[in-house]
């Protein structure tokens, strides 16, 4: 558009305009491929997933409502058949997140100086890490608590029994949940490179960002005893404290 305006002002356009149009619509192209790669990662997760459905839903998934008591029933006609694809895409999901991570900073790694470049892969394996990570203390954390909750409160006359849609939706949201909030160093590292956050802002206002991450496992932890509140706070704010210092690494590079 600038180009255009150029010409119909009468104008010649210059070497540093055609450099800036290309380079933009360099990084439009870039982007759309960054995105189908992301897309095919997904889709030859949820395939292999396929592969492997049964033991994904009645070994791992369900296993937690085992564990707890929880009776679980089917209420729709297709509904397992919804529910198998819907396990099929999360776990496609969590396992291309290292593709994930790695197309997102391969899309932004232009940003980064030369130096930088060279530890992209490095942010990749960490970010993988965090987030995976942040899925299994759900899974052997959060979920059990729960679900042991859920199944157990009320009155002994009334049968706990629950919609095994909801019971998935649950179970995967809680997981993806506690992998983004796993995230939360790299989150502070890429900030901090944008100038947007500082480690003194950080430090400044630690306290309430220790009432939020408790106020946070609250929420995780419905109804449960403080003790396995405190529990889950813990690691979010052990994140916490690393966030800090990634940020100040940061913050000194850039």
């Amino acid at each position: 558009m600038a180009i255009l305006g150029k010409k119909l002002a009468g104008g010649s356009p210059s070497a540093d305009d055609f450099e800036l149009e290309m380079s933009f619509l360099d990084h439009l192209e870039e982007l759309r491929w960054r995105l189908i790669y992301t897309v095919i990662g997904v889709v030859v997760g949820a395939i292999v997933a396929g592969v492997f459905i049964d033991f994904l839903v009645e070994e791992i998934l369900l296993r937690p409502a085992v564990e707890s008591g929880a009776s679980l029933q089917n209420l729709r006609p297709f509904g397992q058949i919804f529910l198998y694809v819907q396990v099929a895409v999360a776990c496609g999901v969590i396992a291309s997140v290292p593709n994930v991570f790695y197309q997102f900073w391969k899309f932004v790694s232009p940003a980064l100086r030369r130096h930088e470049r060279k530890y992209v892969l490095w942010i990749v394996i960490f970010s993988s890490i965090c987030f995976l990570g942040g899925v299994v203390f759900a899974y052997f954390a959060m979920l059990p608590m729960a679900l042991e909750f859920a199944a157990k409160f009320g009155s002994e006359t009334i049968k706990n029994e629950f919609a095994i849609d909801e019971y998935m939706s649950i179970v995967i949201s809680v997981m993806l949940g506690a992998g983004l909030v796993f995230e939360l160093p790299m989150i502070s590292y890429f900030l901090s490179k944008l100038g947007i956050l500082t480690p003194a802002f950080m430090r400044k206002y630690r306290r309430h960002a220790i009432v939020a991450l408790l106020f946070f496992a609250a929420i995780l932890t419905p109804g449960t005893d403080p003790l396995s509140q405190i529990i889950l706070a813990v690691p979010l704010l052990i994140l916490y404290e690393v966030s800090v210092f990634v940020s100040k690494m940061a913050s000194k590079d850039r």
